[in-house]
């Protein structure tokens, strides 16, 4: 007799559970998305000791019949698709057919449905995945569904399991996720029979940001507005310049109304942002993706957690356009909100490598580039925006009579209707030699005169080198690089923009290249290296954008060494001239490392400080 034996119904039941179920919060997930796909319009979830005793999920959805309530129990029973057509082009939350069973098999299962239009409902009993009973039930309409007990019979899963608190921030964080996903939906989640959270339906995506996120974070997001040309629809809210944090707790993406995970995403998030953050920062983004289902694969892993593109890059340039175009139409600017940039956490810049520390620009040019900044000449004005999308935007409410005279309605072209200039501050002082006090509209403004220049210059130099490429200097003895196959594919897609870098490359036999020149800053004994960490950087830039990023960190280096410093004492004229400048920039409010340039306190957050009462 042979030794391959088929697996016993219970037994690969509990494999396939261990693909789908790996703790509380992933019971939730599925049940939750069950509960969605059959039209709940509000949705209570209950858990005892993290979930590992008791989850409880009650919505008041569609609901089943007997014989779809039994059928449910069977693996790979759905009602999501019927042929390999509809596997192409999912549109449901849930399609596998494979949680159900999974779930009754590794836990005491009860489930309780009703149509609506039926007279009674059907209970079913499911004890470690035998069938205990189905008898007759008065639920109310919809579908409750209770796990007890997971993994009791499973102890080799069970003791993988974390404390109470961990395994309830899983689950909390799912409910969270579907609450953000599905704003017209009410949500409630209940932890040891004390209400965790109460989340009303809401027809606005903003309001369920607040309920969750709270008021704090949700007045200083920037809503994306949709694009209405291409095949990928970009909404939502992401955060302004330096409203970073340590990780990706708030960097949630939906695709189509799921909650996904991509590389691309990730990637696109990064190249949107760019300077707009500190490094090791993360943004706050709550952005919602529709395409066609066809173009994407969410049948990629059991639990559903990745999805994968059939064209990621289109969708990496979709998203990092949707950044760009917000970060640059709105600045820090939140609509009927007084602007107050975000103080970035004080994570440190990992150090450059050495070759970074060369200057970008000939010696001869640095000089002029320093001495002669104030003799360029002007930087070109910003189109005309209206007030209500200016930088600084007027206040919503009237500020206490000496400080600012009382509103008056504006014509169109009254100065409150024009874009910001620098007659809109009145320069007051330079604090510690490095931070210009400014007076504005709203009330104080500090200027950091070095991160300031930081951003004028990364702007002029970065234009230039995409204007006339970087110079470059001829190896006395060319260098062979080996690299992957995969790596040497994606250089020589790049071979153009390796070149505007000041890098002469060409294919020298089978997966090999010759560099031949290098740019005149690169002082680095080891060409190899070199090359080795440019190819990593093409890795992480798209394609439509590898040829203007490969070169800015070298910029962002330069600008840095060569801007105004701390104790440079500058004159009013030249003051003047470094705000007009900054405000003609591209992103006036970050420097190219992410750090604030302008910082305000309104006459609010100063009534507040002083303890005075607010009209």
């Amino acid at each position: 007799m042979g030794r391959i034996r088929i697996l016993p119904d219970a037994l690969a039941s509990q494999v396939a559970a261990g693909e789908v179920v790996d703790r509380p919060a992933s019971v939730v997930k599925e049940l939750v998305e069950n509960s969605l796909d059959a039209g709940a319009g509000n949705l209570e979830v209950i858990a005892n000791r993290g979930g590992i005793s008791l989850i409880r999920v009650v919505d008041d959805g569609s609901g089943m019949n007997r014989d779809d309530a039994l059928m449910c129990l069977e693996r790979h029973a759905t009602s999501k698709i019927r042929s390999t057509e509809d596997l192409d082009g999912i549109r449901t939350l849930g399609f596998r057919g494979e949680a159900i069973p999974s779930i009754a098999s590794v836990s005491r299962f009860r489930l309780t449905t009703r149509e609506k239009e039926a007279l009674q409902g059907t209970e079913v009993v499911v004890d470690g995945g035998k069938l205990g009973g189905v008898k007759d039930a008065g639920e109310a309409p919809g579908t409750t569904v209770e796990v007890r007990s997971l993994f009791y019979n499973v102890p080799a899963r069970r003791k993988f399991l974390r404390t109470e608190a961990t395994e309830f921030s899983h689950l909390e964080q799912q409910v969270r996720l579907q609450a953000i996903a599905h704003p017209e939906v009410g949500f409630t989640l209940i932890h040891n029979d004390r209400p965790h959270f109460m989340l009303p339906a809401r027809s606005h995506l903003l309001e369920r940001i607040q309920g969750l996120a709270g008021a704090e974070i949700a007045t200083r997001l920037l809503e994306i507005e949709p694009d209405g040309d291409g095949d990928i629809k970009v909404s939502g809210y992401i955060g302004g310049f330096g409203m970073g944090r340590s990780n990706r707790s708030l960097q949630l993406t939906f695709l189509n109304g799921r909650p996904v995970e991509a590389a691309p995403l990730n990637h696109a998030l990064r190249e949107g942002y760019h300077t707009a953050l500190m490094k090791g920062q993360f943004p706050v983004v709550f952005l919602f993706l529709e395409m066609s289902p066809f173009a994407v694969d969410v049948n990629v892993h059991p639990a559903k957690k990745e999805v994968r593109f059939r064209d990621g890059h289109a969708v990496r340039h979709a998203v990092t356009a949707a950044i760009r175009r917000t970060l640059t139409r709105a600045q820090t600017t939140v609509p009927g909100q007084s602007v107050r940039p975000m103080i970035p956490g004080r994570t440190e810049i990992p150090a450059p490598p050495r070759w970074h520390q060369v200057p970008l620009i000939p010696e001869r040019e640095q000089t002029a580039l320093r001495n002669d900044w104030a003799s360029l000449p002007p930087a070109p004005r910003p189109p005309e925006t209206s007030r209500n999308d200016a930088p600084f935007p007027p206040p919503a409410a009237t500020p206490p009579a000496p400080l600012q005279p009382e509103p008056q309605a504006e014509p169109e072209n009254s100065p409150a209707n024009r874009p910001v200039t620098t007659e809109d501050f009145r320069i007051i002082g330079v604090l510690g030699k490095l931070y210009v006090l400014m007076e504005s509209a709203e009330g104080l403004v500090l200027m950091d005169q070095h991160a300031a220049h930081e951003r004028i210059l990364f702007e002029q130099m970065r234009n230039r080198m995409t204007a006339e490429g970087v110079p470059s200097q001829r190896l006395l003895v060319p260098v062979t690089v080996e690299l992957a196959p995969r790596e040497f594919d994606l250089v020589q897609q790049n071979l153009e923009a390796l070149q505007k870098l000041g890098i002469g490359a060409e294919p020298f036999g089978a997966n090999t290249l010759k560099i031949d020149s290098v740019p005149t800053f690169f002082r680095n004994d080891d060409p190899a290296a070199y090359m080795s960490e440019v190819v990593e950087e093409l890795k992480r830039a798209s394609r439509q954008i590898a040829s203007i990023r490969l070169g800015e960190d070298l910029v962002a280096t330069t600008v840095c060494r060569h801007a105004v410093k701390a104790n440079d004492t500058l004159r009013d004229p030249e003051l003047q001239r470094l705000l007009a400048d900054l405000l003609a920039c591209e992103l006036p409010y970050c420097c190219p490392h992410g750090r604030p340039t302008l910082i305000q306190l309104s006459y609010g957050d100063l009534e507040k400080r002083f303890g005075r009462q607010v009209p």
